[in-house]
């Protein structure tokens, strides 16, 4: 009895494991049975213990009046529920433990096994069941309430790696569908813009002004028309009034987009600097810069005329060249006088105003401001001008009047 004794000692894990949790998941029955025999075998091997010593032993009658109170104190304990957890219980219940531990190993290492945890509490989760989660086993094993597990958890690693990769193949097709949609919306963008008929140029939408009857309205209208059927976004106005600055008589010209289909052009257009008259009577105007301006039944009146050869030797003649600069720059008032027009040299142009009432030598087309206040100064004072007809401003600091 002594060495059983000792055996209860030495397994004090034995009695841990068994402790409230372990009992409240057995039956009530079997646990006041149980609890019941330890109690009757511990009461035994103290008396055997007790006998064996050399302490004073006491009364047979107390030890037996003992027992039954704690037999009756374990069967109250037993119906009411539950086993009050004394030291006395305790004891009882590694006794209980130690004695049946060979009936009980077998099962208890085939719950652990089924459960997945050891006697320390750890739990492998290789030995668990498999697809089960841990809410469902707390309910196999009597526990009740869902406590801190607000939702099952994937015990299956197996499993758990099939949700990942479900996982991210749902977020790399979110995003694979995010970009192509992103470059959908992007070409449908760039297609409205650039191709689509709402910004196209059309030619009932442009509109000319500032031309005249040697800078006709068809002449720039027909630069516009190049573009026609272009998205307005890609229409070139620095092209435009490249193109229109070069037309003879156009001495500049500004375009701007009229969204969604139009362009709005305005010219700066020129009277012709004079009017090149060739051998055989012909008319033609031209600019200062000795272009041509082909215009058909445009008027000369008020143009001065210069008397050439041929046109194209007129235009290329240096002092003819001279002469259209110097005339381009007079006032019109001016202008209207003028009933001649020669250039013998670049640098001896003369006009005639008024039939020969005044005769204006300007040299060459130089210092053009000063010569013309000069020339006004002069003609416009009879004080100065007296009895002479002529004015020499080719030098304009030192004018000579004869």
């Amino acid at each position: 009895m002594t060495r059983r004794i000792a055996s209860n000692a030495d397994q004090p894990h034995a009695g841990a494991q068994e402790d409230d949790a372990h009992i409240g998941r057995r039956a009530v029955s079997s646990q006041a049975s149980e609890v019941s025999e330890g109690l009757e075998s511990q009461d035994k091997g103290k008396d055997s213990v007790v006998g064996k010593s050399d302490g004073p032993q006491a009364p047979a009658g107390k030890r037996k009046k003992d027992g039954k109170g704690r037999k009756k104190r374990s069967a109250a304990s037993a119906s009411a529920g539950r086993i009050p957890r004394s030291a006395s219980s305790k004891k009882a219940r590694r006794d209980v433990s130690s004695e049946g531990s060979s009936n009980e190993g077998a099962s208890s290492g085939s719950a652990q096994a089924e459960s997945g945890s050891s006697a320390d509490g750890f739990v492998d989760a290789r030995v668990m069941r498999s697809n089960e989660d841990v809410d469902s086993r707390l309910s196999r094993d009597g526990v009740s309430g869902e406590g801190v597990f607000t939702r099952p958890k994937v015990i299956d690693f197996g499993a758990r790696l099939k949700e990942r990769r479900k996982a991210n193949a749902r977020v790399v097709f979110k995003r694979a569908v995010i970009a192509v949609l992103s470059v959908a919306v992007l070409l449908a963008l760039f297609w409205f813009l650039l191709f689509s008929p709402v910004f196209l140029l059309q030619e009932s939408s442009i509109r000319v002004s500032g031309t005249n009857n040697w800078v006709p309205a068809s002449k720039i209208t027909a630069i516009a028309k190049r573009q026609l059927g272009t998205s307005l976004f890609l229409v070139s106005t620095g092209d435009m009034e490249k193109q229109i600055g070069e037309l003879p008589g156009v001495t500049s010209a500004t375009v701007n987009k009229e969204f969604p289909k139009g362009v709005s052009i305005v010219v700066n257009a020129q009277r012709p600097a004079a009017v090149l008259k060739d051998a055989k009577g012909g008319l033609t105007a031209v600019d200062k810069e000795a272009r041509v301006l082909n215009a058909v039944g445009a008027s000369v009146d008020g143009i001065p005329v210069i008397n050439v050869t041929s046109v194209g030797k007129g235009t290329d003649d240096a002092a003819v060249q001279q002469a259209l600069k110097v005339l381009a720059v007079l006032p019109e008032s001016m202008r209207q006088q003028i009933t001649k027009v020669s250039a013998s040299t670049q640098d001896s142009i003369t006009t005639e105003l008024s039939s020969g009432k005044y005769t204006i030598v300007w040299g060459d087309s130089s210092q053009m401001d000063l010569k013309k206040a000069v020339v006004d100064k002069i003609i416009n004072d009879a004080s100065k001008i007296g009895d002479k007809h002529q004015v020499d401003v080719s030098a304009p600091l030192r004018p000579i009047i004869k």
